[in-house]
């Protein structure tokens, strides 16, 4: 049934009303049931956000000039952000609203960036690990690249070998994660960078995911590989601050190493009658709220909170790692270098105990080639670390003794082994294209 609009406005208070009852079938992030999607702090940030965020909710970040404000925050949340990932003086970057954009806006100026230097390339591509988010694919998609897929080797981290063999006369970007989301490992990226820097390559880092958290890790003494601008040959890189910076949502960063790199990401056009057009990024509007949060909660926490919130995180993260790793027929895969990780089984059927987890009020991501398991770690997870593992290993002894196959462990057993990808995709399609399909009130 189509919905229209109504004759006559409704009173506030009812609209409210109807809009909780319909969320109380949404994801229990509150209580540390969800484990992926929300990144929650604490009460105290989250209050500031919404302050920071509606005091600047009508402000249009599209005119640095009628906003100065904006420009400011825009300008310091990048300073930052570059700050903290190695960048110096020459480092420049821009805000974007969220990690998709800011990787397409990285892939868009290596594409362009080539296109001044070699002119000669007409069907440039890009090596990303199998690992890489599918923002990139996304990326190759928009921009007539071709991904080029390297495996990961045991240690689930990019295999540097063979990103070196996959580099042709065509090549014009190489990429590792900084983690990468599904095992939240660092791919190698000095070794990565590196054949980029041999060949004159754009090398984009994408620490969408643990921008705002492996900085303070290193500090606290936590042994990482080098991943930042501190790396010879890395020309870019992206990190969101609403994920472990904990910003309101539509908040990321897209860096590059300097100045001159970053003229390929802008857009411009003099010849419109409307008056002089430039845009950074994808956008034209952007929401002041989101910009004027990330600046307030950066200066909120500073150090000091941003230090603590890791401190805590990576506490939490090690009980659960150890809790799962001693649950029969579980095991966390790899090292992961931070708080997202992911874990299943070679005796069991993982998305059965998937099943088994969501039927006691858990919302957990599977995985796929292989099955696996997901976590995100925030530190609304503390209080509830016991009560997960308990059922994890309930759920995991329901799955041994069972019969596997059903609920969404069939779907995602199907399709996950399924040789003809390109039926998986027109199950997602179709997936999609009811998602505005109203049902009856």
């Amino acid at each position: 049934m189509a919905e229209r609009l109504p004759a006559s406005g409704t009173p506030r208070d009812e609209l409210i009303a109807t809009m909780r009852e319909l969320a109380g079938d949404d994801a229990d992030w509150r209580s540390g049931r969800t484990w992926s999607l929300v990144y929650y702090a604490n009460d105290d940030v989250t209050g500031l956000l919404k302050d920071a965020y509606t005091s600047f909710f009508s402000e249009n970040g599209l005119s640095p000039m009628a906003f100065p404000s904006l420009r400011r925050f825009e300008a310091e949340v990048v300073s930052i952000t570059a700050g903290l990932l190695g960048g110096d003086e020459r480092t420049a970057g821009s805000m974007t609203s969220g990690g998709s954009e800011s990787i397409l806006m990285a892939v868009k100026t290596a594409r362009d960036r080539a296109r001044a230097l070699r002119p000669e390339i007409e069907r440039p591509e890009m090596i990303v690990p199998i690992t890489v988010h599918p923002a990139f694919e996304k990326a190759a998609h928009y921009f007539g690249l071709t991904p080029v897929h390297v495996p990961v080797r045991d240690d689930l981290r990019a295999d540097v070998d063979a990103a070196r063999a996959a580099v042709t006369a065509n090549t014009v970007l190489i990429v590792g994660s900084a983690p990468n989301y599904p095992y939240g490992t660092i791919d190698p990226i000095a070794e990565l960078a590196a054949i980029a820097a041999e060949r004159d390559l754009s090398c984009h880092v994408d620490a969408c995911l643990g921008g705002f958290l492996l900085p303070f890790l290193r500090k606290l003494g936590h042994d990482l590989p080098p991943f930042d601008f501190s790396v010879p040959g890395v020309t870019s890189m992206s990190a969101d601050v609403h994920k472990y910076g904990f910003a309101a949502k539509g908040a990321s960063t897209v860096l590059y190493r300097d100045r001159e790199v970053r003229k390929h990401q802008f857009f411009v056009y003099p010849d419109w009658p409307g008056g002089l057009y430039g845009s950074p990024t994808m956008t034209g509007t952007r929401p002041g709220g989101a910009i004027a949060a990330a600046w307030a909660v950066l200066h909120h926490l500073g150090e000091e909170g941003y230090l603590a919130i890791a401190r805590d995180i990576m506490e939490i993260t090690g009980r659960l790692i150890d809790g799962i790793n001693a649950i029969p027929d579980l095991t966390v895969r790899g090292e992961p270098d931070m708080s997202v990780f992911a874990f299943g089984s070679d005796t069991v059927d993982c998305y059965a105990v998937a099943d088994g987890l969501e039927a006691r009020g858990w919302h957990v991501d599977r995985l796929q080639r292989p099955p696996n398991l997901h976590l995100m770690v925030t530190p609304t997870h503390r209080p509830i670390v016991d009560a997960f593992l308990a059922d994890a290993a309930s759920a995991a002894g329901e799955a041994a003794e069972g019969p596997a196959g059903s609920g969404t462990a069939a779907m995602y057993g199907a399709l996950g082994t399924m040789p003809d990808r390109g039926k998986v995709g027109g199950s997602i399609l179709n997936f999609m294209d009811g998602l505005d399909r109203l049902e009856e009130r």
